[in-house]
């Protein structure tokens, strides 16, 4: 029998968890490819026959999504699964669009179908679009847990942009182990905060895998999703977080939309910073959307380690890359925290610009007069310690969370800024956590 001709198309992430999941043992079906959209120069590299399985002895080509068309042509592809996450359905049709021209079925993979089962409880905070405040809420969740009693370890969605064949399974506890598995910046973004708060986190490609290492050393899964996508783990509780400084994109982005409709919690973050009115609008998005789930409303509070060293001064912010990229923001943590500590000027650092940041700029216009925190690989860390030292500022302020001091060398004085979680009703999460595991005995 014909076996049906796969292309995959992703981001380094849920595109390897579908085929995992669904692929990778299916005899009649061949992936031919995987497409790589995003994430800078993840393309050009081989998914690894100790991944790809026993059909796949010579792994599975990843190439760019601008050669889709030749992909479809050349391979006779029957169906393109889409498999990444936080762009708008007008993105997700136009895409659908391409491949049915050509003659392809386009096919979104549900949800529930790619959950992996755990023997543990699994507690999983998704959102409605990246960076709405997932970390932290992650961080939250964990000292709850860690009250009650419980042992908890974090599961991180993927980030593998190196050797694939080294990030099957990682589990970072110290700072020693990031350094060990060479993590970018945007990785350690992700893990510092979990390591600097006393906790286990792990990552990689295989999921399966990750969650019987995870499940050995813990009583509670905490899954902490990545952009807007959904869970890898069935969950028995999901928070997903919604963004008032983007109101309506709870509605109208892919699959953040599928986050809010399978939320049992809803959390309505960064109440304080936001308009009253697209607080209630989006308040009144998710009761229509999602009448069963309970919605919170929480507060983003910022905090700035030495304030005084932005008083008065030309701050350069620099913020969590993705957020401002494919998270469309203008403006993050940083700079707030800037702006409360009195500031003299934020300084725009698009004429300092080095290298890969010009063209993260060309790209992301959004992004415009804040410094994304771009890092995906050693050149583009490269290219951000010397647009940070090319800059014409007194001090830098970072809206990122890690410590930019382990990894660049920088000329100028750091302020770092931290962001927590706050309910506008305390207890309400903690109730709904116990509420959870008394239901599970």
């Amino acid at each position: 029998m014909k076996r049906k001709r796969i292309v995959i198309l992703g981001a380094a992430g849920r595109d390897f968890h579908n085929f995992n999941t669904l692929f990778r043992g299916d005899a009649e079906s061949v992936v031919v490819a995987f497409t790589a959209a995003q994430i800078p120069d993840i393309e050009g590299r081989v998914y690894p026959p100790e991944l790809a399985g026993s059909l796949y002895p010579e792994g599975i080509p990843i190439r760019a999504e601008e050669e889709l068309e030749s992909i479809l042509g050349e391979h006779g592809v029957d169906e393109a699964v889409f498999a990444y996450s936080d762009v708008s359905h007008e993105y997700v049709m136009h895409l659908a669009s391409r491949v049915t021209a050509w003659g392809a079925d386009f096919r979104l993979c549900s949800a529930p179908a790619t959950m992996l089962e755990s023997s543990k409880p699994v507690i999983a905070v998704t959102a409605v679009r990246t960076g709405v405040g997932k970390s932290q809420t992650t961080r939250f969740l964990s000292a709850i847990l860690k009250k009650l009693g419980k042992r908890v370890v974090a599961i991180r969605h993927p980030m593998p942009y190196g050797d694939l064949s080294r990030q099957i399974c990682q589990r970072f506890a110290t700072y020693e182990d990031l350094d060990r598995h060479d993590t970018t910046i945007e990785e350690r973004e992700e893990y510092e905060p979990h390591i600097d708060a006393g906790f286990v986190v792990y990552a990689g490609i295989d999921y399966e895998r990750i969650l019987g290492e995870a499940e050995a050393e813990a009583d509670v899964i905490l899954w902490d999703g990545g952009n807007n996508d959904t869970a890898f783990y069935r969950p028995d509780l999901q928070f997903t977080l919604v963004d008032p400084h983007r109101p309506g994109d709870e509605l109208g982005y892919y699959p953040g939309e599928t986050n809010l409709l399978l939320a049992d919690v809803i959390l309505v973050n960064k109440v304080q910073t936001a308009e009253p009115e697209d607080v209630e609008r989006v308040v009144t998005n998710c009761r229509s959307a999602n009448p069963r789930a309970e919605l919170l409303e929480c507060r983003s509070v910022i905090t700035v380690d030495q304030p005084e060293l932005i008083r008065g001064k030309r701050a350069l912010v620099v913020e969590d890359g993705p957020t401002l990229t494919h998270g469309g923001l203008t403006r993050g943590a940083g700079w707030y925290a800037a702006r409360e500590a009195g500031a003299s000027e934020i300084v725009d650092p698009t004429p300092f610009a080095v290298g890969s940041l010009r063209e993260t700029y060309e790209r992301y216009p959004n992004a415009r007069e804040i410094l994304p925190a771009m890092g995906y690989g050693d050149a583009q860390m490269r290219d951000l310690e010397a647009t940070i030292n090319a800059a014409d500022a007194d001090v830098v302020v970072a809206g990122t969370p890690i410590d930019l001091r382990r990894i660049l060398d920088v000329d100028l004085p750091i302020a770092d800024v931290r962001y927590d979680l706050e309910e506008v009703e305390p207890g309400k999460i903690e109730a709904a956590v116990t509420r959870t595991l008394e239901s599970l005995g």
